[in-house]
């Protein structure tokens, strides 16, 4: 049950990052917690469509909301990024490894081939 669950957030996270507007509100608050206004201030969207998509993001556990008085911070979420870095990452390793087995295999072809013909001219 636990890795369904770990694909579905997957899947949920990749799906919501998916939409640039989303893209741009996480690019914000990667510099820090902004509220709903303050997120929908660079977009020519309603506020109310901020809120979705910052629902969206929510229900991918990528950010969080608090309440501090009477405002609602919207806060980045780094556990979750950082689980979505390491399965890229995991992907990302065995892919090097395998160019370097092809970069050790073309390296020795060339040094079983020998110097290059020299060029009469």
């Amino acid at each position: 049950m636990d890795e369904a669950r770990g694909e579905t957030q997957l899947d949920r996270a990749f799906m919501a990052l998916a939409d640039p507007a989303r893209r741009r509100i996480i690019a914000r608050l990667s510099r820090g917690p902004a509220t709903v206004n303050e997120l929908a201030e660079p977009f020519e969207i309603s506020k109310q469509a901020v809120s979705k998509h910052i629902q969206v993001l929510e229900q991918a556990e990528l950010v969080t909301r608090t309440r501090d008085a009477q405002r609602r911070p919207v806060h980045l979420n780094p556990a979750r990024l950082e689980a979505l870095t390491a399965w890229i990452d995991r992907y990302r390793l065995v892919r090097e490894e395998q160019f370097r087995s092809l970069d050790a295999v073309l390296q020795n072809q060339a040094a079983r081939s020998g110097p290059q013909a020299k060029d009469p001219s």
